[in-house]
């Protein structure tokens, strides 16, 4: 993913550009000391004057009117505050008219912030006031007075409280008279820009030390950047919080919530001062020091299936690749591309105006069907349909294009829901509350109404992710989800009258996934990676679930790394750095599943012999062995311990063994030292080398091998003589050793 940037040859302002805001996906306002509001059209690339303010007025900050607003088209949505170096906050409509101007702040008024829900104002300014303000620009309160300047204010996701700097320091204020706020050192300068994310309820901030920092709301570091080269101007979060952006001199970076950087683009802006994403999180403006606005795309953003790859090369047209014979087709569309989504078999594209289904089976005539609002905001799947979300509600579609239901519940909103507060079965659909975090609504899928008695799933603690299971009948459907604590439970979707039982299946779990065919789960706690393969054991007998619970090693994947998927046997993951990592289950549970869900038995207990048929074959070979040392030796390794393993070969002087163990390991510098420590079999060791390069094409690059090739010549006749004389040599040691144990016990 990155950012492909516009800058026009010329700049439209004469002064240096101090803040830009976006009315609609495709039309901005941008002030400056030119005393100019501008508005950009990116539809026909035009760019006319609204507004020229007073000469003695110098704008700081810009915020457009919340459209999501209590869910109405209001006439207050065709308005943006501007706040000025003269104190004032002026509410401008969008045709230019100044409706109402407030002498808010004593010096310069720094920044003004609508509320989420359009109800409430919030200005800062040089004098280090926070004051709050109706809609009409009526004064409520005077929230908090510093001795230093505020440069920089945000609303919390609920609109209870107010983020705002002061100094070095971030401080989160609580609208309550009573209530406590919160103040942390963020920054070792002074702290510029703050935003916070309605979605992922996220803190970013920039500030004069150099670096960009991303907290949890309670004030708790997540990420810190590397120092940049100058001070960081503007931060600034796109709408469905998956994303941010980053400004300072000559610098724009696009990064991930959690911290690490997509890419990093240097144009010539100077200071880029102000950040805005448009509605739909496709494209970014920034307001640059030399006059400039710079208009930033996301693309080449990538899309994974099973044998797809698919990569959005342009606004408008997407590649997709069949890894497995190559084949490459191109789709096109007829406006840009705000989402995607690929998996179980189907394409769901949005763009702007329409919806675009595609199977991976044919991708030459896809379904297309209108959208009533242009910002898709989320997109889920499950095998047999999908859901979209946007502005309007939320909407579950077949792949044949027809609506089947629009889940509703009160004091819905669909503008902060994400892929970790919903998920979609075949069946069922269930969302987590954001009004109360403790409680999750379930719906039918086919009737879009709420399941049972119509009551929502109430935890006791705040949940932080719901996860539905993807096979099995409607009757089996199961949720797993994790709350505040990072525990992990499991519970049934359809109660049928009897009272929910939840079980606690794992602690300390930071992300889970589902399998997308199977009903096995996967989860990362603290450095081990965990797969339940029937995590419903809970429901027959839990002391069986430590049976079903396969446990690895995952200090290889950093620290708090996330699931993208669980696609068949293999699982996707997120390190913290930003690279894709993957890791593989067994597919035998997978297989398993299979077998039982379609009742067949015989098959199952057949798998079942089979997948230990490795371990049997291994101990017969072990039986087989001629002395008792050999026999100790793989026994150990047998139960993993292969050093201990080694030293009782080397003790028992069964060099050649010691050597043909780490060959079959493939510990090929180990056997290599080995052979050459005690001057035998270094020819062996070169022979079974050469044979593994040559099964898989690859050249000799060890150095070590490089270094000792020259004199050793490989003759497979010499060394399978001599592999059998060692072999005949341990067996008549072993079988002299008997003769004299049986003759000791004959005298």
């Amino acid at each position: 993913m990155r950012l492909k940037t516009t800058l026009l040859k010329e700049p439209k302002h004469k002064e240096l550009v101090s803040c830009v805001g976006w009315t609609t996906a495709d039309e901005l306002y941008s002030c400056s000391d030119d005393h100019q509001v501008l508005k950009w059209n990116l539809l026909v690339n035009e760019t006319v004057q609204v507004v020229k303010l007073p000469e003695d007025t110098y704008p700081t900050d810009l915020h457009c009117f919340p459209k999501t607003a209590t869910g109405k088209k209001q006439v207050q949505a065709e308005i943006f505050v501007l706040t000025g170096s003269d104190g004032k906050f002026h509410l401008v409509s969008k045709t230019g008219r100044v409706e109402k101007s407030v002498e808010a702040h004593r010096g310069a008024l720094l920044a003004g912030r609508w509320n989420y829900e359009g109800t409430a104002l919030v200005t800062v300014g040089e004098d280090g006031q926070v004051k709050i303000w109706s809609k009409s620009g009526m004064l409520r309160s005077t929230l908090a007075q510093h001795g230093t300047p505020v440069y920089s204010v945000a609303w919390s996701p609920d609109s209870d409280k107010i983020l705002y700097t002061s100094g070095k320091q971030l401080i989160i204020k609580p609208l309550q008279p009573s209530a406590k706020a919160l103040q942390w050192k963020a920054h070792d300068g002074i702290i510029l820009k703050v935003d916070w994310s309605l979605v992922s309820d996220l803190i970013l901030s920039g500030a004069e030390d150099c670096k960009y920092k991303v907290w949890d709301s309670y004030g708790s570091l997540l990420y810190s950047s590397q120092p940049h080269d100058y001070p960081l101007t503007s931060v600034s979060w796109a709408a469905n919080g998956e994303l941010f952006a980053v400004g300072s001199f000559n610098t724009l970076r696009l990064c991930d919530k959690t911290g690490w950087s997509y890419a990093l683009e240097k144009p010539n802006t100077g200071s880029i001062l102000n950040i805005a994403w448009s509605a739909d999180g496709t494209q970014v403006a920034g307001a640059c020091g030399n006059g400039h606005v710079i208009f930033a795309h996301v693309i080449e953003q990538r899309w994974e299936w099973k044998k797809f790859k698919i990569s959005l090369l342009k606004r408008r047209s997407m590649q997709v690749r069949n890894v497995t014979n190559d084949a490459v087709d191109m789709l096109e569309f007829r406006d840009r591309v705000i989402k995607a989504s690929l998996n179980h078999g189907h394409l769901i594209v949005a763009t702007s105006l329409q919806c675009y289904v595609y199977s991976t089976k044919n991708w030459n005539t896809p379904l297309i069907f209108d959208l009533k609002e242009g910002t898709v905001s989320l997109i889920l799947q499950a095998e047999r349909h999908f859901l979209l979300v946007d502005g309007g509600g939320i909407y579950i579609f077949s792949y044949e294009g027809r609506l089947i239901s629009s889940p509703k519940f009160p004091g819905m909103r669909t503008d902060i829901l994400n892929a970790q507060m919903v998920s979609l079965s075949n069946d069922s659909l269930a969302i987590r509350d954001k009004a109360d975090e403790k409680v999750i609504f379930m719906f039918d899928t086919a009737s879009g109404k709420l399941l049972g008695d119509g009551k929502p799933f109430a935890h006791k603690i705040e949940i932080l992710e719901t996860a539905l299971n993807q096979s099995g009948p409607a009757q089996e459907r199961k949720m797993a989800f994790l709350d505040k604590n990072h525990d992990l439970y499991i519970t049934a979707v359809q109660r049928l009258g009897k009272e929910q039982k939840v079980f606690k299946i794992g602690t300390m779990v930071h992300t889970m996934a589902w399998n997308d065919a199977t009903n096995i789960l996967c989860g990362l706690h603290d450095n081990s990676f965990i797969v339940w393969y029937y995590p419903s054991t809970v429901y027959v007998d839990k002391d069986l679930l430590s049976k079903t619970i396969f446990e690895k090693d995952a200090s290889e994947f950093g620290k708090t790394p996330q699931i993208v998927n669980f696609v068949g046997s293999q699982v996707t993951i997120r390190r913290t750095d930003g690279s894709l990592v993957y890791t593989n289950t067994s597919p035998y549970p997978a297989i398993l599943h299979e077998y039982i869900s379609a009742s067949g038995w015989d098959d199952a207990v057949r798998l079942c012999r089979f997948v230990k048929i490795d371990k049997v074959q291994y101990i017969n070979f072990i039986k087989s062995l001629p002395s008792r040392e050999s026999r100790m030796a793989h026994m150990l390794l047998f139960g993993g311990n292969v050093q201990d393993s080694e030293a009782a070969l080397l003790q028992a002087n069964l060099i050649y063994q010691a050597i043909q163990l780490n060959i079959d390991l493939f510990y090929w510098d180990r056997a290599l030292d080995l052979a050459v420590k005690h001057k035998t079999h270094v020819d062996t060791v070169f022979a079974f080398r050469q044979k593994y390069l040559n099964d898989f094409g690859r050249k000799e690059t060890n150095k070590k091998f490089l270094q000792y090739a020259e004199g050793v010549e490989v003759n497979w006749e010499n060394i399978q003589a001599k592999i059998e004389m060692e072999i005949a040599k341990e067996r008549e040691n072993a079988n002299s050793t008997v003769r004299s144990s049986v003759s000791s016990l004959h005298k």
